[in-house]
C-alpha cells in the first residue's frame, strides 16, 4: 500500500533535519538550550491547558492539565534527548496535546542528565518520582508511564526496577521510538541510516558511551532489549519506518510478546524519530497523539 504524507509532513521533514541534526551533534551544554529554543518555535498549546511547576521526589517537574479534565489518571512522562539533553520544556507542546487526548494530567520529570550524572542517576530519579506519585495517594492502576527515545528506554527500565523492587506496576507504558539497545546492533542502524532525518549512528553511539560510563552496553540495565520482560504492563509502541531505531522497537516488541506482555506495535511509514513532537502542526503527529490518548483511556 502506498502511503502519502501530508503536505505539512513533507515540509516539516526537511526542516526538522536542518534544525535538529546539527544541534544533536553538539556537546550537551550547547545542545540543551538550543533544543529548548527550537521547541519554543514549534510549541502549540491547546486552549485552556494549565502548565504549572511542581516537584516530584527531589526533582523538578511540570504538570500539564487539559481544559477538560475527564479522569484522575496521571501520565508520568520521561522525556527523550539521548540522556544528554531534553527537558519538560522541550516536550511541552506534545505533552499538552497528549493530556488533552487522554483527558488527564501529564507530569513530566526533569531527571538528571549525563555527562554530569550518567547511569544510574536518571533511573534513580524516575523510580523516586514514581514512588512520590504513589505517596500522593495515586494508585498504580491510575498511572501510565510514557517516554520517547531515551525516555522510552527510561520508561522500560523504570518498569523493570519497579517489578524487581516489589512495587505495584503502572497500568501501561507508552513508548515513542524507544532506545532499547545501546549497543546499536539492529539492522536498521545500517538500512535506515540514509533515511533518518534526526539521528545518526555516530551520535547515538557517542551518547551511549557517555551515558553508560564504562558499563557494558548490552547490560540489561542499560539495554532493556536484553532484559527479562516478564510481568511488564501493556505497551503501546510507535516508531517511524525511516529511523535507525526502528529495530529497537520491532525487536523489543517481539521480545516482550515472547515474555507474555501485551504489546501494540505501530510502525508509521515514511515518518522520522519522534515526529509526535509536532502535535498541533502536522496531522500525522496529531493522529499519533490521539492513538496514545486512546491507549491511556483503555488501559486504566
Amino acid at each position: 500500500m502506498t502511503v502519502t504524507l501530508s503536505l505539512r509532513a513533507r515540509l516539516f521533514g526537511p526542516v526538522c533535519q536542518l534544525l535538529l541534526q546539527p544541534v544533536l551533534a553538539k556537546p550537551a551544554e550547547q545542545m540543551r538550550p538550543q533544543l529548548d529554543a527550537i521547541a519554543r518555535l514549534i510549541t502549540r498549546i491547546p486552549r485552556g491547558t494549565t502548565i504549572s511547576p511542581t516537584m516530584l521526589g527531589a526533582r523538578p517537574a511540570e504538570m500539564l492539565t487539559p481544559a477538560k479534565l475527564e479522569s484522575d489518571t496521571v501520565i508520568y512522562y520521561l522525556h527523550g534527548g539521548a540522556y544528554l539533553g531534553g527537558s519538560p520544556r522541550s516536550h511541552r507542546g506534545m505533552l499538552a496535546h497528549f493530556a488533552k487526548a487522554a483527558g488527564c494530567k501529564v507530569i513530566a520529570l526533569d531527571y538528571r542528565l549525563a555527562p554530569e550524572d550518567p547511569y544510574p542517576a536518571p533511573l534513580e530519579d524516575a523510580v523516586a518520582g514514581y514512588k512520590a506519585l504513589l505517596a500522593q495517594g495515586i494508585p498504580a492502576s491510575k498511572i501510565v508511564i510514557a517516554g520517547d527515545s531515551a525516555g522510552g528506554n527510561l520508561s522500560i527500565v523504570t518498569a523493570i526496577a519497579l517489578r524487581d523492587g516489589g512495587l505495584p506496576a503502572p497500568a501501561g507504558l507508552v513508548l515513542l521510538s524507544p532506545w532499547t539497545d545501546l549497543s546499536s546492533s539492529g539492522r536498521s542502524m545500517g538500512s535506515r541510516a540514509e533515511r533518518d532525518r534526526i539521528l545518526t549512528v555516530l551520535g547515538i553511539s557517542k551518547a551511549a558511551e557517555v551515558f553508560a560510563n564504562g558499563r557494558k552496553l548490552t547490560d540489561p540495565l542499560l539495554s532493556p532489549l536484553f532484559a527479562d520482560l516478564k510481568g511488564l504492563p501493556k505497551m503501546l509502541i510507535q516508531v517511524g519506518d525511516d529511523e535507525v531505531l526502528l529495530d529497537d522497537s520491532t525487536r523489543f516488541a517481539a521480545a516482550a510478546r515472547k515474555a507474555g506482555v501485551d504489546v501494540t506495535l505501530d510502525v508509521k511509514p515514511k515518518l522520522w524519530h519522534v515526529w509526535q513532537i509536532l502535535a498541533g502542526w502536522m496531522p500525522e503527529a496529531d493522529d499519533a497523539v490521539e492513538e496514545m490518548g486512546a491507549f491511556v483511556r483503555a488501559v486504566v
